[in-house]
């Protein structure tokens, strides 16, 4: 079959311009996919208070038209429901979801909608006929949550060169935040500011051990009060770098646009993912992590669930044991006091993620894994 010709329906409840990971994740495929397939993509661009309506909109718009379509493609397992009902009217139909870590994790949560998840969203996963999940971890806790192992497949997350690699200054980067950062040695953690992610955690613990020229940035999205996902550590990082006397060295961004994302990703030093094991979350890849080391910043990652799919030590950055401040402390350390290493290094990491991590090439595992099992 000429891949042009494929048909893909794909689904999305995550989408920009609403910030996020999944969100970003979804547009990426999407897009990639739009390029070598013939794909409709039915999105969810108004975010979560939205998101009841978007599923009546997206089962009916689905109902109608699937018969022009080779297969459907779920952008998250939180729309896996819809693939049993969608297959009562077009039982000859393939349904495909792709699964984050949190479309598994969050059945374990003690909620009441952790326990709906649980008793509805988990048996419909069981009835869709593939999922691509984007981390190995994910696919071990899948299996602990009743998925047989060989309706899953592993492909990772992909990311596009060209929509955050640019040429930023120090200068640009001190404008930006308002901040005077000359002879600082800065690192930036990217991410929505939940507990797993591990800010907290390396606020309290590696910021003190570190001199007083060592700057954390930290940027990302911000969780709603109300929210069935993980819950927001926003006001408990600012309590702390109070607490602790690290107004001047650690600096927290909230939901900014993608330009001025671009410009620390671009005029940082290095970048860290200093995530932690908490119960019923997880990383289910990483992105932002080889979105760092595309932007040639030496990357430093938890050796932990989905960022060892993303980083691979020593080609694209290094891994570090969870929740050890000192081998944290010591491995930035050793980084930042090698200029000419970083320069080297981090132009073998970006020619490595791409080489490994482009939508392009991410895509086209897609479509022959859709292919095949159309």
């Amino acid at each position: 079959m000429n891949k042009k010709n494929f048909k893909i329906l794909f689904i999305s409840r995550a989408y920009p311009p609403v910030i996020g990971g999944i969100e970003n994740q979804n547009y990426g495929i999407g897009k990639a996919l739009s390029q070598i397939a013939e794909v409709r993509i039915i999105a969810n661009r108004r975010g979560k208070k939205f998101l009841p309506f978007f599923i009546l909109s997206a089962y009916f718009q689905s109902l109608f038209s699937l018969w022009k379509y080779d297969v459907v493609l779920f952008g998250d397992g939180v729309l896996s429901p819809l693939g049993p009902l969608l297959k009562l009217f077009h039982p000859k139909k393939r349904f495909f979801s792709i699964i984050h870590g949190l479309d598994i994790t969050y059945a374990q949560k003690n909620t009441f909608l952790g326990k709906i998840y649980r008793k509805i969203n988990i048996p419909s996963l069981k009835k869709l006929d593939k999922l691509i999940m984007v981390g190995n971890h994910t696919i071990s806790e899948a299996e602990k949550a009743g998925i047989p192992k060989e309706k899953c497949f592993f492909i990772p997350n992909g990311f596009d060169l060209y929509s955050i690699y640019e040429k930023h200054s120090r200068k640009e980067l001190e404008d930006l935040l308002n901040i005077r950062l000359e002879g600082k040695k800065v690192m930036l953690r990217v991410g929505r500011f939940v507990r797993h992610k591990g800010l907290l955690w390396f606020i309290k613990n590696v910021m003190p051990k570190l001199s007083s020229d060592y700057v954390l940035i930290a940027a990302g999205g911000r969780v709603a009060r109300k929210t069935a996902g993980d819950s927001d550590i926003y006001p408990e990082c600012e309590k702390v770098i109070k607490e602790l006397g690290l107004e001047n060295r650690v600096f927290l961004f909230a939901n900014m646009p993608q330009e001025k994302m671009n410009v620390l990703f671009n005029a940082v030093d290095i970048f860290i993912s200093p995530n932690i094991k908490v119960p019923g979350s997880m990383e289910g890849f990483g992105i932002n992590a080889i979105e760092g080391a595309a932007c040639r910043k030496v990357v430093v990652a938890s050796r932990l669930e989905g960022l060892r799919d993303a980083i691979y030590d020593g080609k694209n950055g290094f891994l570090v044991d969870p929740e050890d401040a000192d081998k944290w402390k010591r491995k930035i350390e050793a980084i930042m006091e090698a200029d000419d290493f970083r320069s080297a290094f981090g132009e073998r990491a970006q020619k490595f993620t791409i080489e490994n991590f482009s939508w392009q090439k991410i895509a086209l595992k897609y479509l022959d894994l859709l292919e095949k099992e159309a």
